[in-house]
């Protein structure tokens, strides 16, 4: 790909990051790599850019990803010949990646149910809406495009519920709150999502059940639905998710991950009209943390 600048003064790698798709932490590996040069020669991120300078990086090739079905036990709650409803487990990735090509959700609804929606293509059959590898609960599956297109839009029309729990670090004062922040790709980081300016909307309502030491259960209901949205916003807060290796401390509860389970789930049936809502019990490890911190807490 090549760029010629038209604006000067702008670091490279930033320059980089808003004239293509790449974040300005993708931009940062790729010139540390030297595949991307300055008018024929490399550069370094700190360069600042001039009228007329020719930039050109190397577009990855793609990579292409091996996938089949595969007999693995999933919980569906709920299946006709429009929906289903999955209750997946902590530690289970939705589709398949590079990094993961087997195991996961998609190859698991492969297997059992035939009929998946081909809209979001052959990696995310049925996949309206995702959840984080180590947080549990509730997924809407479509079957067919119709019924795909139709949740989709309820989704975006922020009419579906998604009701989560939490346990996070530190005691949230106010019983009830909504975080109104917008989250984008973290310019430092490309593994994680921040809150930051230049993000998309993202509007969180939580309510406080329990607290604890130094602990907090909450219920979250998500308006909009943003990569870690949950984990984003209760770090910008101060209170990030207990077991969360990404945007908490180390120090936490001892778990398999983030404490944050996808209890309710709620959406209008795409032929029906029915309004569905469907409630899972938290895993067994999220039920016995609670128990143990009520008995711990003075």
């Amino acid at each position: 790909m090549e760029i010629i600048i038209k604006e000067a003064g702008i670091r490279l790698d930033k320059a980089l990051a808003d004239l293509t798709e790449l974040s300005r932490g993708q931009a940062n590996d790729e010139i540390k790599k030297g595949e991307v040069l300055v008018n024929n020669l490399p550069s370094k991120a700190k360069y600042n850019v001039k009228v007329g300078d020719v930039i050109t990086y190397q577009i990855p090739e793609e990579v292409v990803i091996d996938f089949k079905a595969e007999d693995i036990p999933i919980d569906v709650i709920y299946e006709d010949e429009d929906v289903a409803v999955v209750n997946k487990a902590q530690g289970m990735v939705v589709h398949p990646s590079v990094g993961h090509q087997s195991g996961t959700l998609v190859n698991a609804l492969l297997f059992h149910i035939k009929d998946l929606s081909s809209i979001n293509g052959a990696i995310r059959p049925g996949i309206v809406h995702r959840i984080d590898k180590d947080t549990s609960g509730l997924l809407m599956i479509a079957k067919n495009d119709k019924a795909h297109r139709i949740l989709s839009a309820e989704l975006k029309d922020k009419k579906s519920l998604r009701k989560y729990l939490a346990i996070v670090h530190g005691n949230i004062p106010k019983d009830k709150g909504m975080i109104e922040a917008p989250i984008g790709r973290s310019d430092k980081d490309r593994k994680k999502q921040a809150v930051t300016a230049k993000g998309k909307e993202a509007v969180t309502r939580f309510t406080v059940l329990e607290r604890f030491d130094n602990f907090t259960f909450l219920e979250l209901q998500l308006e909009t639905g943003r990569t870690h949205q949950i984990r984003v916003h209760m770090a910008y807060i101060g209170h990030p998710l207990a077991g969360d290796p990404l945007y908490g401390p180390r120090k936490t509860l001892a778990g398999n991950g983030q404490f944050l389970h996808a209890q309710t789930l709620g959406f209008t049936h795409p032929r029906t009209n029915e309004l569905m809502t469907f409630t899972v019990e938290v895993p067994p490890i999220f039920q016995e943390t609670l128990e143990k911190l009520r008995k711990n807490t003075k």
